[in-house]
């Protein structure tokens, strides 16, 4: 057994004094400071201490990409993510040919289990083909297609552990998409969509329940003929059965967007992503977005990667640790909730909170600690030290 000592629990939305004990890979107890004894001894020395990161929505890091379809791409990726705080996460792909698609899932398959020093793999996010071209953004036009179930029932047959599926729902067939995937217990996700907010109501009743990074490609009011129409992004604030995600990367969305959503959504509905590209870890210079052999050649300044003419982002650049530290120091929001975006409320929305997301006892003890600035200083999965600042 160990025993953590000395830290501030950050769990279920608060934060007090708490040692907790390690055992077998998993939390043993939680008790007051100084109650719990025997075996190794781990000091926090004064540190927070949650559950570890989960992003739900990342492409890659250190100069990997998932679409690289290497083991070696989703080891670096992995392993970059889990020295910022990320104990899980959610390979994501971008839109591709069903070949490429195909190749990247089969290396999933292969690297599934996990790697020592890296984030656990809980599943694949989908993102695209099926967008619409007029909000593509970064991903690629010459594969965005509407949804064909050939496609799309092939594609999760090669991968059962598909989680969530990013879809425009206003495209010819998304319903019976959304229908097929939520029978199989997978999400259907809105984004890259021009959906009004009548469409967006009406894809809830096919299972779309969840809005990939809001704001960034995702409709808003329109006028046609005179009169007002409001798309996605009044959508996530008023229907209550629709959860959301930001890009709180501080580029994205300024510091009062992310306010009013944390305000007006909540910790409980919103949720935090990286939308990670290759060059996240890096501040500057060129890169690729997608696979080296057929992404797009990006551009790294002012925090964020952009595309090469400047119409557009391109993905983020940042890691799990500058969304919390954003959340609180631009947003607003307090600790306690910044760290439930990232860790219990993403859990919750892909239906994975019966085995990860929160702090308890018999709970797998994957687990983070970081100073008052969210800098990471340890890294625990299974409950073993993966990464140490001061190794």
């Amino acid at each position: 057994m160990m025993v953590i000592r000395n830290g501030v629990l950050v769990a279920r939305g608060i934060a007090e004094k708490r040692d907790v004990a390690v055992e077998n890979g998993r939390i043993a107890a939680i008790a007051a400071p100084g109650t719990l004894s025997g075996g190794e001894t781990l000091d926090a020395d004064g540190l927070y201490l949650s559950h570890g990161f989960i992003d739900t929505h990342v492409h890659g890091g250190d100069g990997y990409d998932f679409m690289d379809a290497t083991e070696e791409a989703w080891h670096g990726a992995s392993a970059l993510h889990l020295r910022h705080g990320t104990t899980a996460m959610v390979p994501t792909t971008l839109a591709a040919g069903t070949e490429e698609l195909l190749a990247a899932f089969a290396v999933y398959a292969r690297c599934k289990p996990g790697f020592p020093d890296g984030a656990k793999l809980l599943g694949l996010h989908v993102e695209g083909p099926y967008l619409a071209p007029e909000q593509s953004g970064a991903q690629d036009p010459a594969y965005i297609r509407n949804p064909d179930p050939a496609e799309y029932e092939a594609l999760f047959a090669a991968c059962p552990d598909i989680l969530r599926w990013t879809t425009a729902p206003e495209l010819p067939g998304a319903d019976r998409m959304g229908d097929w995937l939520s029978e199989r217990g997978a999400v259907p996700c809105i984004g890259h969509s021009s959906a009004t907010y009548d469409q967006v109501r009406s894809a809830m009743l096919h299972g779309y329940r969840h809005v990939t990074h809001l704001y960034s490609a995702t409709s808003t009011i329109v006028r046609r003929s005179g009169f007002r129409h409001a798309g996605i992004i009044e959508s996530a604030y008023l229907l209550e059965g629709l959860t959301s995600e930001v890009i709180a990367d501080g580029c994205h969305l300024p510091g009062c967007l992310l306010e009013m959503a944390y305000r007006f959504i909540g910790p409980d509905r919103l949720c935090l992503i990286t939308d990670a590209m290759r060059a996240a870890g890096r501040e500057s210079g060129e890169s690729v977005l997608g696979s080296l052999e057929k992404g797009q050649r990006v551009i790294l300044e002012d925090g964020v990667a952009k595309l090469p003419d400047r119409s557009a982002f391109a993905g983020s650049i940042c890691t799990a640790d500058r969304l919390v530290r954003n959340m609180v120091q631009l947003a607003g929001a307090s600790l306690p909730d910044a760290v439930k975006m990232i860790t219990e409320t993403p859990a919750r929305i892909l239906g994975l909170a019966d085995r990860t997301g929160f702090v308890a006892v018999g709970r797998p003890a994957d687990l983070v600690l970081f100073d008052e600035n969210v800098n990471v200083r340890t890294v625990l999965t299974d409950g073993s030290v993966r990464w140490s600042a001061g190794a």
